[in-house]
């Protein structure tokens, strides 16, 4: 099978959800530049890019049901941080980013929802 292009995938090798988005992803003919997000998360600018150019609220990058989250209790100090705080502290822990983030460098998809692949990267 011929590959349509290239996409960055940011995930976790041990994730369910990735391993499930990855083999998605190949199926439907992409080839998968890998990053662990653990071992080679997205620095800030590229954090800020990626976020931006998602259209989604900054919120929605965090791995709410993570250990990290809740033992830094960030359901609760969040919302008083700012947005460059809260980049900040996304950039400099990788487990404290939602999985998987698919970009073609244009488009962003934040977690594996079958529907939303489907749009976003199928036929």
């Amino acid at each position: 099978m011929s590959t349509r292009g290239k996409l960055k995938i940011y995930m976790y090798a041990k994730c369910g959800t990735c391993r499930s988005a990855i083999k998605s992803l190949q199926a439907k003919g992409w080839e998968l530049d890998q990053h662990d997000l653990f071992e080679q998360a997205p620095d800030l600018e590229e954090l800020r890019t990626v976020i931006e150019r998602s259209g989604l609220e900054l919120k929605k990058f965090f791995n709410t049901s993570g250990e990290v989250y809740k033992e830094l209790g960030l359901k609760d100090k969040l919302p008083a941080m700012s947005a460059e705080e809260q980049l900040k502290l996304l950039a400099s822990n990788g487990r404290l980013v939602k999985r998987p983030i698919v970009t073609d460098g244009k488009r962003v998809t934040v977690g594996f929802k079958e529907e939303t692949y489907e749009q976003e990267w199928g036929a």
